[in-house]
């Protein structure tokens, strides 16, 4: 009675622990597997925020042109270009205008337009003339959208994690170590912002860079190359033309000069000249008096040795000599 009874008593003790261990093991397992999940819950919500690529709607292309047109007018054609490209929604960029030695011009402009009317906008500008080369290109970079995105929020979750490190240091050492830890990181991740918006910037705008050169004029052929009477007085006309505006600007030239000689001439001949007049009068009248009066000898003073009223005799010719009228001798 007393065997049969332990191993009764001895049998339902270990049912009970049994089951209360298996209960216990059951319960354990549940609540591991509840934190495991919950764990790998946060864990993966973490890492989405963290590290998930954002969904696209569209694939990210760049998409480039090159065109090359010949036009009968240069400037026209620009402007219709540069009207085109405005009303899509784009700009002009570069602009670079040259003229070859048989005076062609030749520009060069770089378009920005949407990339939703690259292919309208490029059609158009075909229209303006005559299409010499067209050549057009699509790089598909949306990895590198997906990469440089994804490089992005590591790169801020990296940089708040030393922030919050710097935040809880207390040692100089650490402090100053973090720091460089910390602007190294943000000049990666202001690299990463630079890089994502250039592509940002190649993806939403289209480039198309256009090449306008004006149509050669071709000149009718003449049967006949010696000039005619038209050229001949188109000729005169221009030599005409030319002359009159050298003298023109001859006379204009001279025009000041002019004047100011015109004025010296009307202040000599009104004003300083009739003061002279009187002046020169008088001391030529002065001079002749001078001149005249000491060698003045009077006709009727008689010559000493002679009778009042009586005239000297003439004098005869000099011995010797002969007169004048008969030849005789004194």
């Amino acid at each position: 009675m007393l065997l049969v009874t332990a191993l009764a008593l001895t049998g339902c003790g270990a049912g009970d622990s049994s089951s209360d261990s298996k209960s216990a093991a059951e319960g354990g397992g549940a609540n591991a597997q509840k934190a495991d999940s919950g764990a790998a819950g946060s864990a993966s919500a973490t890492g989405r925020k963290a590290t998930a690529p954002p969904k696209l709607s569209a694939n990210s292309i760049i998409r480039t042109a090159s065109l090359t047109v010949r036009v009968k007018d240069v400037p026209e054609a620009l402007d219709d270009a540069r009207t085109t490209v405005e009303s899509a929604g784009g700009y002009v960029g570069n602009e670079t205008t040259t003229r070859d030695g048989e005076g062609r011009e030749r520009t060069h402009v770089v378009l920005r337009v949407p990339t939703e009317r690259y292919d309208e906008v490029l059609a158009d500008l075909e229209g303006t003339g005559k299409v010499l080369e067209r050549t057009a290109k699509a790089q598909d970079v949306t990895d590198q959208v997906v990469d440089v995105q994804s490089r992005i929020a590591s790169q801020r979750a990296s940089v708040a994690r030393v922030r919050e490190l710097m935040d809880k240091a207390t040692k100089l050492s650490d402090v100053v170590t973090l720091e460089g830890e910390l602007s190294g990181r943000e000049a990666d991740l202001e690299s990463l912002l630079a890089r994502q918006a250039s592509l940002k910037d190649r993806t939403s705008l289209a480039t198309i860079t256009l090449s306008l050169s004006q149509t050669a004029v071709r000149h009718a052929e003449k049967k006949d190359d010696d000039p005619g009477f038209l050229d001949a007085l188109a000729g005169g006309w221009n030599v005409l033309v030319t002359m009159i505006r050298w003298l023109a600007l001859a006379i204009g030239a001279v025009l000041p000069f002019a004047a100011g000689v015109a004025l010296i001439a009307v202040v000599w001949l009104f004003v300083v000249r009739p003061r002279l007049r009187p002046r020169r009068a008088a001391a030529t009248a002065s001079g002749r008096a001078t001149v005249s009066g000491p060698a003045a000898v009077p006709a009727s003073r008689p010559s000493p040795g002679t009778a009042s009223g009586t005239a000297a005799p003439k004098a005869g010719p000099p011995a010797g000599g002969r007169a004048e009228d008969g030849g005789e001798q004194d």
